[in-house]
């Protein structure tokens, strides 16, 4: 679910407007953020720009940084305890904020968040690039524990000699972090409804069934009931005795394997029979969500900051030039209908046979309005 704090605009940001903060263990460094939801436009993505209250007292000979990272997670933060990888950085920045070596230009929200951290407090921005993916998390199982699978984003303050070195090691407590999540919204225009039919024969029969499955639309919000119109002309002696839908969503893990698997999101299935020589016309309406999937692992999901509500993954939407290789994780939407014909005669089941047809539908949010 995308909360109310995607709304705010830096451009307008209300005096009072809810402020994200963290604060390290040795209370030198405080993190403070104005929202957690940053939009990407395909052409463009809202900048991150927070404020570091710190306490000079506390810092040593060390400097302050704040980065910004892009990372997959695949894999248990335990894991890290024997040595092993759990996550690989896609993108990472890193600025040097005190002694201060740059000042970013001061925005509304540069100027709220000062106002309320006070003395010492120091400002910054990052540009998050276009082509990084949107955050995304894999559902956990039921005996799963820790940080979900996925790719997310994260601000982290922290103390250090240098900005960059791997062989410095940050203590957990000189530092405090904030994930944060890039969203796409739905294009202001969608495209016209996809379409698709079959004619299949069968054995033991002169003539054919038809069958034709179309949308109104190519893209729907998470939540919103789908129609499904549907066109059956049975000319073939046997009888259609009911009919399934189910919609699927493909996971596509392009960063490190050619990992890709399928898990159905719905599953529906209607006792409508369509007699020898006879047609079919009826419009069904189906509405997937996340509630009746609550335990299936490794579904995709819209990236989640701690246990809060979330949804179905959003379909992922590459811009021009997009790089897959880059994007971590792509997901995908499938509406499959399926016609269960019975066989007829002596054969009997040994002449029954399924008829499908598949459309794509993508599955996004709207966007707020301003």
């Amino acid at each position: 679910m995308i909360t109310s704090a995607a709304k705010n605009s830096s451009k307008d940001l209300p005096e009072m407007a809810k402020v994200f903060k963290k604060t390290s263990r040795n209370g030198g460094l405080c993190l403070y953020l104005g929202k957690r939801d940053y939009v990407d436009t395909m052409t463009s993505v809202e900048n991150v720009e927070g404020v570091v209250l710190l306490d000079p007292s506390t810092l040593g000979d060390k400097k302050v940084f704040v980065q910004l990272a892009c990372a997959f997670r695949y894999g248990n933060e335990d894991l890290d305890a024997v040595g092993l990888c759990f996550r690989k950085d896609i993108w990472i920045h890193h600025i040097q904020i005190y002694p201060e070596s740059q000042k970013p230009t001061l925005t509304p929200m540069h100027e709220t968040l000062l106002k309320k951290a006070g003395d010492n407090a120091y400002p910054f921005t990052f540009e998050i690039p276009k082509n990084l993916p949107c955050s995304i998390s894999l559902q956990p199982g039921p005996d799963d524990k820790g940080k979900a699978c996925g790719v997310d984003f994260e601000v982290k303050t922290y103390l250090a000699m240098e900005k960059c070195n791997p062989d410095e090691k940050i203590e957990k407590k000189d530092s405090a972090r904030l994930l944060i999540r890039k969203i796409q919204y739905a294009p202001s225009e969608v495209g016209a409804g996809p379409k698709a039919d079959i004619c299949k024969s069968f054995m033991m029969s002169d003539k054919p069934v038809h069958l034709e499955a179309s949308l109104e639309k190519d893209l729907y919000f998470h939540g919103e009931p789908i129609p499904i119109k549907i066109k059956i002309n049975n000319e073939s002696n046997k009888t259609v005795k009911k009919f399934k839908i189910t919609v699927d969503q493909t996971t596509d893990i392009v960063l490190y394997s050619a990992d890709k698997y399928t898990k159905p999101v719905l599953n529906a299935e209607f006792g409508e029979t369509v007699e020898p020589e006879s047609t079919y016309e009826k419009t069904m309406t189906i509405t997937p969500v996340l509630a009746e999937n609550k335990e299936k692992r490794g579904l995709a999901l819209d990236g989640q900051l701690k246990e809060e509500d979330t949804n179905l993954a959003s379909t992922t939407v590459l811009g021009p030039g997009a790089e897959k290789e880059v994007l971590g994780i792509l997901v995908s939407y499938k509406i499959k209908i399926t016609l269960m014909v019975a066989g007829g005669g002596l054969l009997g089941g040994l002449t029954a046979s399924d008829v499908s047809v598949e459309v794509p539908v993508k599955l996004m949010h709207p966007k707020p309005e301003e």
